[in-house]
């Protein structure tokens, strides 16, 4: 691994590409292999998706199956895994109760002593109707979070976001103003939205930026029935698919060089010169005359 202070140097991430069930501990056992094939490869810091823990859309069963962060045997299992193989791991998140009837998808940044470094919880609800009777309504069963965070890794400063979050610009504008080289997006998009946008999104908010995107995914058919895309990708700040996954459970590695996010910023140096303006919206002709008519 690297020097714990050595910002300029290249590193390894290591994408976990999961099709995660109905049973943490399957899930768990999944994981668990995956990650240790990506350190086994080389990897320094290694993404889960969203959702390493539980796929389940049913009330009933998703709060009979999760718990609290403090009793909750993945991220335990995580965080030792973490210290015994002296890496950054990034759980993308994990639903875990946060309130009686209201749970939290939240992302966890564990260092490689096993402590947590950074937690996230997922603002922006997915509650949409994507068609063919595909329809989703995140905040029945979880509340958002209400602040943005980031986290210090050894090479740079890292955006911790998740999925639906990809939708929302100004998110990952916040965070690459903070600071941010790498922004982090891991999801479960669904096979419909997926195939559509993921890769233009993605794609996007790393020009935008000029930072590194490192989106682990969820990808097939699940035990619930959902379908997800897949395609973990990592997008250099040029703009640029370094590496990507196909819809298989899977390791997917890249090369990171944070001189890189530099080099791009330089070139076009877009954070620099971003401006605060009001928006205004004048009364259409059509409005004015019948405010005329009637005076």
């Amino acid at each position: 691994m690297t020097s714990a202070t050595d910002k300029s140097a290249v590193f390894r991430a290591g994408l976990i590409q999961m099709r995660s069930g109905r049973s943490p501990a399957a899930n768990l056992d999944a994981a668990l292999g995956l990650i240790k094939e990506a350190k086994s490869a080389g990897a320094d810091y290694i993404q889960t998706p969203e959702m390493t823990n539980i796929m389940e859309v049913k009330r009933e069963a998703l709060f009979e199956a999760i718990v609290p962060e403090e009793n909750d045997v993945t991220l335990a299992r995580l965080r030792e895994l973490a210290r015994a193989l002296r890496i950054h791991l990034h759980i993308g998140s994990l639903a875990v109760k946060a309130s009686p009837d209201r749970a939290a998808n939240r992302s966890i940044l564990i260092d490689p002593e096993g402590e947590i470094a950074g937690r996230y919880d997922k603002i922006h609800m997915f509650d949409v109707d994507v068609g063919a009777g595909e329809s989703y309504r995140e905040s029945r069963n979880f509340r958002p979070g209400e602040a943005a965070t980031a986290a210090d890794l050894p090479w740079g400063r890292l955006g911790l976001t998740v999925c639906y979050d990809l939708r929302f610009p100004a998110l990952y504008r916040a965070l690459a103003e903070a600071g941010c080289s790498f922004l982090s997006v891991p999801s479960a998009f669904t096979r419909v939205t997926g195939e559509a946008h993921w890769h233009v999104l993605l794609r996007a908010r790393a020009i935008e930026n000029g930072c590194y995107v490192l989106a682990a995914a969820q990808g097939g058919k699940h035990e619930n029935g959902r379908e997800t895309f897949g395609h973990s990708l990592v997008v250099d700040p040029w703009g640029r698919i370094v590496a990507e996954g196909g819809t298989e459970p899977g390791v997917i590695m890249a090369e990171i060089d944070p001189a890189e996010v530099a080099a791009v910023r330089a070139r076009i140096p877009s954070l620099q010169h971003g401006r605060r303006f009001e928006v205004t919206v004048p009364l259409a002709e059509t409005h004015l005359r019948a405010v005329h008519s009637t005076a």
